[in-house]
């Protein structure tokens, strides 16, 4: 299956239009797939066009990048996997994070861990995870234009940063990319971080294209998760906000009726719509849905179908906050 590339900004980063999420197949979704299961289903992403696959060191941790790593050992230099830095975790390996942690040293640490988790030479994308208030961004951009410099790692990129964040990084070292939760669910990127981004020549990825799920459609009020699942603990999943925002799954039913698609095709394909150098990074452990979210880069919305989509999703008519008011605050918007 051929899918459509695209560049990330003004970097010579090209990766099909829509990438794969990793996190899920065995981290922070309920229960983890089988090793077996998610290795052949990194694979199957693979013959079907997808070229960019997203991990980090803290999914598991460590675990998701060993299986990314294994599973696209046989595509190098066909593939582009990307992942990140930015929490310290509990040496002893119990899994507790400690915390943000982008000193230029521990960068350079967890570097050299994750190329040999990965079973690769260079990083084609490395994102911090996020903003660390602790460390001048300048600094840390220096460290990974260090680690450019030495052949490790290719491109720069940042995780749910602010403007001034994104301009400080950019001056020291070129960022390729921003990766940042953006959908019909959350579009308050569109107000400062999408211009900043065109401005710069930055290639957005988002992550949740699909709200986490809920633009699928396949939730209502009655949904419930384990609580081994993230979204147990997020207030947009409560029984009140998945009652109130259904009204958006209406309309994403509507228009999917009327061009023969999914609900979760059209979330994409609005992302896609959007910039041509958006990349959408849904995940999912089935294959049948990895094949109908594939499905969104071919089809073409019309103006009227993104303008109701556009006046069904403002920030107002949105039912409950994305975070936790702790998480919230690690993030730079």
């Amino acid at each position: 299956m051929d899918i459509q590339k695209r560049q990330l900004g003004s970097s010579k980063l090209e990766v099909s239009a829509l990438g794969l999420g990793c996190m899920g197949l065995n981290f922070s979704y309920g229960k983890p797939l089988e090793k077996k299961a998610a290795l052949a289903f990194l694979e199957a992403a693979v013959e079907r066009g997808i070229t960019f696959f997203d991990t980090a060191e803290v999914y598991g941790p460590f675990t998701n990048e060993e299986l990314v790593g294994e599973a696209l050992a046989p595509f190098k230099g066909k593939v582009a996997i990307a992942t990140k830095f930015g929490f310290e975790l509990d040496p002893s390996g119990n899994s507790k994070w400690l915390g943000v942690n982008s000193r230029p040293e521990y960068i350079k640490k967890v570097v050299e861990r994750s190329l040999k988790r990965l079973k690769v030479e260079v990083i084609d994308l490395l994102y911090q995870h996020r903003v660390d208030p602790n460390v001048p961004i300048e600094d840390v951009a220096g460290a990974v234009k260090d680690l450019i410099r030495e052949g490790k790692v290719k491109y720069f990129g940042l995780s749910e940063a602010g403007v001034e964040t994104i301009r400080k990084a950019h001056a020291v070292q070129p960022v390729a990319a921003l990766q940042s939760e953006y959908s019909l669910w959350w579009r308050k990127p569109e107000a400062e971080v999408i211009p900043t981004l065109e401005e710069l020549g930055i290639g957005l990825v988002p992550y949740s294209p699909l709200g986490r799920g809920f633009l699928t459609g396949k939730m209502t009020e009655n949904t419930r998760f384990d609580k081994s699942d993230f979204r147990s603990g997020l207030p947009r999943f409560s029984p009140e906000a998945l009652k109130a925002n259904q009204t958006l799954i209406d309309l994403l039913d509507r228009i999917a009726q009327k061009r023969n698609a999914t609900p979760a095709q059209i979330a994409l394909a609005w992302l896609l719509a959007q910039k041509t150098w958006i990349v959408p990074i849904p995940g999912t452990t089935k294959l049948h849905r990895l094949e109908e979210n594939i499905g969104s880069t071919t089809l073409v919305l019309t103006p009227d179908d993104l303008r109701e989509l556009e006046e069904a999703t403002a920030e107002s008519s949105v039912f409950g906050d994305r975070y936790p008011e702790s998480l919230e605050r690690l993030t730079g918007l």
